[in-house]
């Protein structure tokens, strides 16, 4: 197999594995074990060895001498700090975006939300839609991608990938919901064109902070930040 083509089948598998905890179908803390994944997702042992620490540094997984790659644990203490920690940092850069951001990045903005707007977030089986974790993820990251300092833009996106697992572990049926979603990130949207700093920093704020009031307060919610 080409280098290219080694690239090509670790990001399969990755986006594979990723899918497949978000979903819930590897639980939280259990055994990420390399022999039962090779068989699993037919895979080599070598391509598994660069997917898997790419889990650990979107925070899905941890990794300890010994004791090989887990999923990541569950916490209301972790959901909690990490919350914390992305109104901080995510509304800082979204601050520095909004001020140094291009016209080229207004388009961006504007692509990523009407993509993540007509994209379904559960697939026909019920399950997350991959499509639509994609489309929210591009979303929140056009959002940011205005600000210059490229280390905040990362640690905004760790933090943020970090956070998936307790919305995407936590998801119940959005028919149920009262939560509109769609109209919040419509609203983070409209704010940050319009490059109205404090309304966007406020509409982001509250979208963060909310996910984390329904998932703590055991509020039907699809759990969407």
């Amino acid at each position: 197999m080409t280098r290219a083509g080694s690239t090509t089948r670790v990001e399969d598998v990755y986006q594979r594995l990723r899918a497949d905890i978000l979903n819930g179908r590897h639980e939280p803390g259990s055994r990420l074990r390399v022999e039962a994944l090779k068989e699993e997702y037919g895979a080599s042992s070598g391509v598994l060895r660069e997917a898997l620490p790419r889990l650990v540094g979107q925070g899905l997984a941890t990794f300890a001498p010994q004791q090989g790659f887990r999923v990541v644990e569950v916490s209301t203490a972790t959901l909690r700090d990490l919350t914390a920690a992305r109104v901080v940092i995510e509304t800082h850069v979204v601050r520095e975006s909004l001020t140094h951001g291009t016209i080229e990045w207004e388009s961006d903005v504007l692509a990523a939300h009407h993509n993540l707007a007509r994209t379904p977030f559960v697939d026909e089986n019920g399950a997350i839609n991959e499509r639509w974790l994609s489309a929210h993820a591009r979303f929140h990251q056009a959002l940011l991608d205005g600000c210059p300092n490229q280390h905040l833009r990362q640690v905004a996106t760790q933090l943020r990938e970090a956070a998936e697992v307790y919305r995407c572990w936590a998801r119940r049926p959005t028919e149920h919901s009262d939560r509109d979603t769609a109209a919040e990130h419509r609203i983070i949207c409209e704010r940050a064109l319009e490059r109205d700093v404090p309304g966007t920093v406020e509409a982001l704020r509250n979208h963060i902070e909310l996910t984390t009031e329904l998932l703590l307060g055991g509020r039907t919610g699809d759990g969407t930040a």
